[in-house]
């Protein structure tokens, strides 16, 4: 796995002092029935030629049916999955409604090694969190890219 990379997006909105993100809970049999740990920044791999933030652009609109804010990105930077995967990410103020999700398809054998394959949503699902009450919902090694929108934020709001 080493050599893989992702890139997604990390939308944000405030809701007057507050600020929440939406995440995507990840879809597929093994996720189905678990919430800590999995849920995600909508995401995906991209080829080592393929501009990160265009491949975070187009997982976007690949997992969610609809494309991100065009303007206002801020580089969240790389984080190392536990599986040696790269995710590179970007914040974007924006709003989505969750009902409005039309998620991409992917195919998998299952059950395994039953010859039968089914097609199941890359996401099966979208909501929006508090920016500080996310907890142990999100991947442990995603929880950087929300430390950094935070930081980023204060710096924004600090008089300077």
């Amino acid at each position: 796995m080493a050599g893989r990379r992702s890139a997604g997006v990390l939308l944000f909105r405030r809701t007057g002092p507050d600020v929440e993100v939406l995440l995507a809970h990840m879809g597929g049999p093994f996720w189905a029935r678990k919430d800590a740990g999995a849920w995600s920044l909508p995401k995906g791999e991209h080829e080592p030629d393929e501009e990160p933030r265009a491949a975070a652009r187009r997982e976007f609109t690949e997992e969610l049916g609809t494309p991100p804010p065009a303007d206002g990105w801020v580089d969240l930077g790389d984080v190392r999955q536990s599986g040696g995967k790269v995710v590179s990410a970007w914040a974007v103020e924006g709003d989505f409604d969750p009902e409005r999700l039309v998620p991409g398809t992917f195919d998998l054998e299952w059950p395994k090694g039953s010859g039968v394959v089914r097609q199941f949503p890359e996401v099966d699902r979208v909501a929006w969190f508090p920016l500080d009450g996310v907890g142990p919902r999100l991947v442990s090694s995603q929880r950087a890219f929300l430390v950094r929108l935070a930081q980023h934020l204060a710096d924004r709001a600090a008089p300077g």
